[in-house]
């Protein structure tokens, strides 16, 4: 690979995920403030993603895969997708807001996989040029973060500068992704099913009874997920914290520095224990939470953020690689298509209903809610997931993974990250 288009690659990665982490990390409290939204709107708001996630195999597989370029169909997408965030800022309401962001979920969380595909297409050894490329991603979600608290648009009420701020960036995403090496469908005249594209060929993989067990923790730990990235937004503001879309970006930092330490975590501790502390970890998170203030409390708000690191990437990164074993070569990639479906489908779909009727449900007067509740819940369905994991998870062994292999996979997985 050439160092012009490593630079193009990573200027590609920054932009994916900034663009994301410029609207998503503050929707819940720009609903709330702005359109007057309900909490049930919101979790509706962030069901979008899982729809996204639903529908991305099939832009991906019936049309990237088939009859495009993919660097074309990224190009298309962000420019409509600047065109949509626009207009989700100039909505009034929440009812003209949704069919925007709707719309533009469903084409962007395809983008996701449409980056990395380029990338990989320009390597020769993933294993080492991967990381350094995709690790701008995860910078762009952090600087997006940084911009805001630094503009202090939380505090000022000017949170529909986040939807005209992404839409720039998606605009010039749009426009450089023409520029980007040729990437030519590689399945052009072949055919496949429904169930290929959603990942169901690797469905008999749930007759491994720990596998299922650990299939059906995925969604059920993806129900406090929701909680997370729908309302801690609005909390720490409510609680006083200022720059508080900046002082999340904590998370992606430690998401970062764990992901690099993956490796030798997963070749020291297992499956089994890995997947189990990051679930305890969500436990231990969202107590934080509970019982973290403003004042007193702030350090117990900064170790909830802090903790985004080991609970995704202990939890979810070890999933896909103890997913990637087990798979064998027929079945990887759909193995990965159906875990996903299952998490950022059904797992966050149950999770964004529920968490939206409960933050409903504890609003106190003077708009303000009982956080120490909204927070005990997830805590709770984390805590029973965590115990009923113990009981039934039979660790295997599996394929070796070299550390080296485990780390770029890691990495390459961090698409649905953030």
């Amino acid at each position: 690979m050439t160092s012009s288009i490593r630079v193009k690659l990573s200027f590609m990665m920054f932009l994916e995920f900034f663009i994301w982490g410029a609207w998503f990390v503050t929707l819940g409290t720009y609903l709330l403030r702005n359109l007057g939204a309900s909490g049930t709107q919101v979790g509706v708001a962030f069901l979008t993603q899982s729809i996204g996630a639903i529908v991305a195999p099939f832009i991906v597989g019936l049309i990237a895969d088939r009859f495009f370029s993919a660097q074309k169909i990224l190009g298309v997408l962000h420019l409509a997708g600047a065109v949509l965030l626009w207009r989700a800022s100039q909505a009034p309401d929440f009812s003209s807001f949704y069919p925007s962001i709707l719309t533009y979920m469903i084409l962007y969380m395809p983008t996701l996989a449409l980056v990395n595909s380029i990338a990989f297409r320009q390597m020769q050894n993933p294993q080492k040029e991967f990381a350094p490329i995709r690790v701008l991603g995860t910078l762009g979600w952090i600087v997006a973060g940084l911009t805001i608290g630094r503009l202090n648009w939380e505090q000022s009420n000017s949170l529909q500068s986040t939807f005209l701020m992404a839409a720039g960036a998606s605009a010039l995403l749009g426009v450089f992704s023409f520029t980007l090496p040729a990437t030519p469908p590689v399945k052009k005249g072949q055919s496949s099913s429904v169930g290929s594209l959603l990942g169901l060929d690797a469905i008999g993989m749930l007759k491994n009874r720990s596998y299922l067990t650990f299939f059906l923790a995925s969604i059920a730990i993806c129900i406090p997920l929701a909680f997370y990235y729908g309302f801690t937004n609005p909390f720490l503001n409510e609680v006083g914290m200022k720059a508080a879309a900046g002082v999340q970006s904590l998370g992606q930092v430690s998401e970062l520095l764990f992901m690099l330490a993956i490796p030798l975590f997963f070749s020291k501790l297992g499956v089994k224990k890995m997947l189990a502390i990051g679930m305890a970890a969500w436990v231990l998170r969202y107590v934080c939470f509970a019982y973290g203030n403003g004042e007193s409390g702030y350090w117990l708000l900064i170790a909830g953020i802090v903790l985004h690191g080991i609970c995704y990437d202990f939890f979810f990164v070890t999933g896909q690689i103890y997913t990637d074993n087990l798979a064998g070569e027929q079945f990887k990639s759909s193995a990965q298509g159906f875990i996903t479906l299952a998490t950022y489908g059904v797992g966050m779909l149950i999770g964004t209903l529920l968490s939206g009727r409960i933050f409903d449900s504890y609003q106190l007067s003077a708009g303000t809610h009982d956080w120490r509740m909204i927070w005990l819940i997830p805590a709770g369905i984390a805590a029973a997931v965590l115990v009923l994991f113990l009981l039934l998870f039979k660790e295997r062994n599996t394929a070796p993974v070299s550390t080296e292999a485990a780390g770029v996979d890691a990495n390459a997985r961090l698409a649905n990250a953030s």
